[in-house]
């Protein structure tokens, strides 16, 4: 059970650079840093989103709208370190 804890908590380390990566991308986007219209940030940036908009679509819908600031992400990160983290530790280590 321990390898399968390890190999879910390395799935969530990397779904974290992810995640962390699309926020980079997204505020570099807004502050005109990346060209959008750029075929390798287009492909990166629609990687990311493809990837981290199903569950950040789901915490948006479920907070309430703070008008252009976007906290889902935040809300994701905590939810992995403080929930999801302990909670498979839990279930898999410590039967």
């Amino acid at each position: 059970m321990f390898e399968l804890y390890k190999l879910l908590n390395t799935l969530l380390n990397v779904y974290m650079l992810i995640l962390l990566a699309y926020c980079i991308f997204s505020f570099l986007f807004s502050f005109g840093v990346l060209n959008p219209y750029s075929n390798i940030t287009r492909m990166i940036y629609s990687f990311l989103s493809k990837a981290c908009d199903p569950i950040l679509n789901v915490i948006r819908q479920i907070l309430p709208s703070l008008g252009t600031v976007d906290i889902s992400p935040i809300v994701v990160f905590l939810a992995i370190d403080y929930i999801i983290r302990p909670l498979l530790f839990h279930i898999l280590i410590q039967q």
